[in-house]
């Protein structure tokens, strides 16, 4: 009886034994699995991490070196670094967006519409954007474009809707811009600048007879009497302002009747404003003026310089000298 006892207490020892031994080795299976997995999955996490942090800080430090490029006008190297950009995160809006501005400023004005395009594409709305569209489009002439681009602006800011007059008659449709004008008036936002615009076109109907004073000149005037198209009213134009006849006033003020978004009538205009010591007016019609000036240093320069004598008249010094200094700017 004793020696079976012993014989059963030995089994159950060695019983407990093998269960300790075995879940020993369960246990330490489970430890070494888990710990593989988790050295794996350390290898792999990080490298992942750190190939998109690497990336970032590479998109940031081109992106960045771009916009320091552009302030020192070195616009195509600024278009390389973007490009890096691209090809480290493709389509993104504000890379597209700087493509153009870049593109733009070295006057290679296709590439900066196609850019444009892309970045719209991704935010249709965006008012930045679509304002720099419209920009583009009218250096291009293609005014219908940029009628269509800023419409889409005014929908949200009405205020907006006055550049469509400019645009409208620019596109040389003077009914469209006298709607335009009808409705910023309606919603009392039509500035001093539109209404100068709004009376000059509401006016060219009754205005289109000629001065009749025909002395000097009288090649030059009987032309345009014959045919009063634009060609031949700036020829007109540049004989009296040579010989600072008192006949460019006359003929520059019929000149904005009937071509309205022309600038270099409105350059006469306010030349001989200036020239009668009218400086006000020159300065009005001048503002006036410019919003039609595209992509033409030269007139744009001329603009500056009948400004600064306007501001001279006046006894505005500090004004004087700012447009000059402009005029000698873009002349350099």
């Amino acid at each position: 009886m004793i020696i079976q006892n012993l014989h059963k207490n030995s089994i159950e020892k060695r019983s407990e034994k093998r269960e300790k031994k075995f879940f020993s080795k369960a246990i330490l299976s489970f430890f070494f699995l888990f710990f593989s997995f988790f050295l794996n999955a350390q290898d792999s996490i990080p490298a992942s991490v750190d190939i998109a942090e690497k990336n970032n800080i590479e998109f940031q430090q081109y992106f960045f070196s771009a916009l320091s490029d552009k302030a020192t006008f070195n616009y195509q190297k600024a278009i390389e670094s973007l490009e890096k950009c691209n090809r480290i995160l493709p389509n993104n809006k504000a890379v597209l967006f700087e493509l153009s501005k870049n593109y733009e400023k070295l006057g290679r004005n296709p590439e900066a519409l196609t850019y444009i395009d892309f970045a719209l594409e991704i935010e249709p709305a965006n008012v930045w954007m679509l304002e720099h569209k419209v920009f583009i489009l009218r250096k291009l002439a293609n005014f219908e474009d940029a009628i269509i681009a800023q419409q889409k602006i005014a929908a949200t800011y009405p205020k907006k809707k006055q550049l469509l007059v400019f645009l409208h008659l620019q596109n040389n449709d003077v009914n469209s811009a006298k709607k335009v004008l009808a409705e910023l008036k309606d919603a009392k936002l039509l500035t001093a600048r539109l209404r100068s615009i709004e009376k000059k076109i509401n006016t060219r109907k009754t205005t289109e007879t000629p001065p009749k004073k025909l002395t000097e000149n009288l090649d030059a005037k009987s032309l345009f009497e014959k045919e009063k198209s634009y060609n031949n009213l700036k020829i007109l134009l540049d004989k009296l302002a040579t010989n600072n006849d008192t006949d460019l006033l006359k003929y520059s003020e019929l000149g904005l009747t009937l071509f309205p978004a022309q600038p270099f009538v409105y350059l006469m205009n306010g030349k001989a404003f200036n020239n009668n010591k009218e400086y006000k007016k020159a300065l009005e019609t001048l503002q006036n003026g410019i919003d039609f000036v595209i992509d033409n240093n030269e007139i744009e320069a001329k603009f500056y310089l009948e400004m600064s004598k306007a501001y001279q008249g006046l006894n505005n010094v500090k004004k004087a000298n700012s447009y000059k200094n402009r005029a000698e700017k873009i002349l350099k």
